[in-house]
């Protein structure tokens, strides 16, 4: 698997599970993606599918090629994007080992962003939508796909859809997204995050991260990558109370602009 922009920590997902998928959808030269065929649909001229220099390598996304998407104020709310059947992401099954889906946006607006998967004879999982939270710079986002697991949609998967904006428009808006993962992925230092710094370790009740820039967002994670909690502070210090956590080891991922780092700590 080709991972970008960080070491792989955990991964719950690997070729060795029989999957003929492929992944992550990063769009550089020697990964999945760039050489796609990706339609657009619904969005009155049908302006083709981008793929770009990363217009802002910051934060959480310093990869260098991401997807451009064009919505145009004309289009419909569903305006998106899919890839080819048969051909592309491949063919698999959705599994507790694949159903968390995640994806980076960057994005003018607040909008929903949809994702769904199809099979050879349309089957459709339906869409997830999960709507963006920050504006103007790199946020990920995260989908829950076990509640479809063992629907006939989520057998033979042969393609992925794409609903960058998935509202009605007051004007055109550009979005960008990147490194669509499936599976628990986490990265030790990411890019450096000089400034950060976090105590007690081990902790007993409150365990604090301080940033010389505001923490964007804070994920937690068990030992076994599965996600626990997420937040957005926004502001350079957060305490996470841990008085209702079993004793054992944790993972946080905090991103802040200067990019994302985890940092793995123990609960007395």
């Amino acid at each position: 698997m080709i991972m970008k922009n960080f070491t792989c920590l955990v991964i719950l997902l690997s070729s060795a599970l029989g999957f003929s998928q492929n992944y992550p959808i990063n769009f550089e030269e020697s990964g999945f993606g760039a050489d796609w065929t990706w339609t657009v649909f619904e969005n009155e001229t049908n302006p083709p599918l981008e793929i770009i220099a990363n217009p802002d390598p910051s934060g959480i996304n310093t990869s260098s090629t991401v997807a451009k998407f064009t919505a145009l104020q004309a289009g419909m709310p569903f305006a998106g994007v899919e890839s080819m059947h048969g051909s592309d992401i491949g063919t698999f099954n959705l599994t507790a080992e694949n159903a968390i889906v995640r994806i980076k946006v960057w994005k003018s607006v607040i909008s929903d962003v949809g994702i769904k998967f199809a099979t050879p004879a349309g089957a459709s999982t339906g869409e997830i939508k999960v709507p963006n939270t920050l504006i103007d710079q790199w946020e990920e986002l995260t989908f829950d796909f076990t509640g479809v697991i063992d629907e006939p949609s989520s057998t033979g998967i042969d393609q992925i859809i794409i609903f960058p904006d998935f509202a009605a428009r007051t004007s055109d808006n550009i979005i960008y997204w990147d490194d669509i993962q499936f599976g628990e992925t986490l990265g030790l230092g990411d890019s450096p995050m000089n400034s950060l710094i976090s105590y007690p370790n081990p902790v007993s009740s409150a365990w604090n991260v301080q940033c010389d820039e505001p923490i964007v967002s804070l994920t937690l994670f068990n030992i076994l990558g599965q996600e626990l909690f997420k937040t957005y502070p926004n502001q350079n210090f957060y305490s996470l109370n841990t008085n209702s956590f079993q004793s054992g080891i944790y993972l946080a991922r905090i991103a802040s602009k200067q990019g994302s780092k985890v940092i793995k700590f123990i609960k007395n």
